[in-house]
C-alpha cells in the first residue's frame, strides 16, 4: 500500500483483487470493541461530510510531506446506510485528485470485539459493474463462533464511539488511479490510486464522539 502512495494504518490484514487489478478491496480489523448501533436511525450525513472534509485537509498535509498529491472531497455517492440484520454499515464518497475523480465504497462489519473494515477501491465508471462482485465476496466473510456481534457478553470491551464515528473516522476508504513508479505500468492499466483518510479527532463535534484511551488488539477471526 505504501508503494502505491497510500497512507497505512498497520491494521491491514489482506487485499483481494482480480488479475487485471481494475479494482481491489483492502481489509483491516479495528479492535475498538463492541460498537453500539444506537445511532442507526439518527445518522446525520451533512455533519459527517463536513468533518470528513476537514479530516482530508489535515491528511493532505501529511501527503505533501510524502510527496503525494492532495485530494478534494466532492460529496456522497451513497449516503451512509446500516443493515440491522447483517450489522453492516456502508457508504460511498466521491473525491478528486490531480483532475481525476475518485470513488471509495466503504463497508464496516460489526463484530463482538471490533470492526472489520472492507474498502472497495474502484474507478467511478466501474462501480455499478463491480459492486455485485464485491457483495458476492462479502457473502463469504463471517466472524467465527464466539466473535459475532450477537454473541456480546457483559464485561466485553465497549467502543468509545458509535456508527457516526466509524464513518467520519474510518481508516482506509477510497482510491483514485495508480502509476507512482514506471514498473507499475505493466501491472496496472489505470494511473494511480490514493487512499482517502478521514482523520479521527477533527472538530468539536467529532471530539465529543470519540474520547481517548488505548486499544487492545483482539483476534478478528
Amino acid at each position: 500500500m505504501a508503494a502505491f502512495g497510500n497512507l497505512t494504518s498497520d491494521q491491514e490484514l489482506g487485499l483481494v483483487a482480480p488479475d487485471s487489478f481494475d479494482w481491489f478491496i483492502v481489509f483491516e480489523f479495528d479492535p475498538v470493541g463492541y460498537v453500539k448501533d444506537d445511532e442507526k436511525d439518527d445518522l446525520k450525513p451533512d455533519e459527517m461530510m463536513d468533518s470528513i472534509k476537514r479530516g482530508t485537509e489535515f491528511a493532505n498535509e501529511e501527503r505533501a510531506k510524502m510527496g503525494i498529491p492532495g485530494m478534494t472531497i466532492l460529496g456522497w455517492q451513497l449516503p451512509p446506510r446500516y443493515n440491522d440484520q447483517t450489522k453492516l454499515l456502508e457508504w460511498s464518497i466521491r473525491a478528486e485528485s490531480e483532475g481525476s475523480e475518485i470513488l471509495n465504497h466503504n463497508t464496516r462489519i460489526l463484530g463482538r470485539h471490533g470492526v472489520m473494515e472492507a474498502a472497495l477501491v474502484v474507478d467511478p465508471e466501474d462501480i455499478e459493474a463491480t459492486l455485485p462482485v464485491f457483495y458476492s465476496l462479502l457473502e463469504g466473510y463471517g466472524f467465527q463462533s464466539g466473535q459475532k456481534y450477537a454473541e456480546y457478553q457483559d464485561g466485553d470491551k465497549i467502543a468509545k464511539y458509535g456508527l457516526a464515528a466509524l464513518i467520519v473516522g474510518g481508516g482506509a476508504a477510497a482510491a483514485a488511479k495508480l502509476g507512482l513508479f514506471a514498473w507499475l505500468a505493466v501491472m496496472f492499466k489505470k494511473l494511480w490510486k490514493l487512499i482517502v483518510v478521514a482523520v479521527v479527532g477533527i472538530g468539536a463535534w467529532f471530539k465529543k464522539l470519540v474520547g481517548g484511551g488505548p486499544n487492545v488488539r483482539e483476534d478478528p477471526s
